[in-house]
């Protein structure tokens, strides 16, 4: 089964420091991710949404294989879920430690989507991170942090910077052991 509508992601994203204040809190997940590969980019994901304000997301548990292109604003995504033995098959063929995140998706007074995740916590690694998901590639460039009220919780878009994906992270805090 297929879990995303398109196959093109277009988002932005922000290094942010802890949770947003004064938004509409639609859902929370726990979620353990991890990289079969990371060029390209194939990842699994256990989703858990423990909390929901939101009927198009109801409270469930779902394992996910992605595939994703390379790219910064835009890359194809294909998003298949998988039955959860065949997940825990896969994070066994992984042999890493996967990693923790806590999403909390937040709805802007424009309508999009706000999803901040704090990765994992208590470890000397540590961070927060924001992403908004967009139509085109025409309304990511033309938003403004500011005109959601933003502007200051938003201040350090990484879009574009290399060495800002959950894959390369994924590189530095797991395969070093390999090395």
């Amino acid at each position: 089964v297929m879990i995303n509508k398109t196959p093109l992601e277009i988002e932005r994203k922000w290094i942010v420091n802890g949770w947003p204040e004064g938004l509409t809190e639609l859902f929370t997940e726990i979620m353990r991710q991890g990289y079969i590969s990371t060029h390209p980019t194939v990842r699994i994901r256990e989703e858990n949404t423990v909390s929901s304000n939101d009927q198009k997301h109801p409270c469930r548990d779902s394992f996910v294989l992605c595939f994703k292109s390379s790219g910064k604003l835009s890359r194809k995504e294909i998003e298949i879920e998988v039955e959860e033995e065949k997940f825990r098959q896969l994070e066994d063929l992984i042999g890493f430690p996967l990693m923790n995140k806590k999403r909390v998706t937040y709805l802007l007074s424009d309508g999009h989507h706000l999803e901040v995740n704090h990765v994992d916590e208590g470890l000397p690694s540590e961070f927060f991170y924001a992403e908004i998901e967009f139509s085109s590639e025409e309304e990511a460039e033309q938003f403004k942090p500011g005109d959601a009220f933003l502007g200051d919780y938003l201040k350090q878009d990484v879009t574009y910077e290399k060495g800002q994906s959950m894959a390369t992270y994924w590189k530095e805090t797991r395969l070093k052991e390999e090395e």
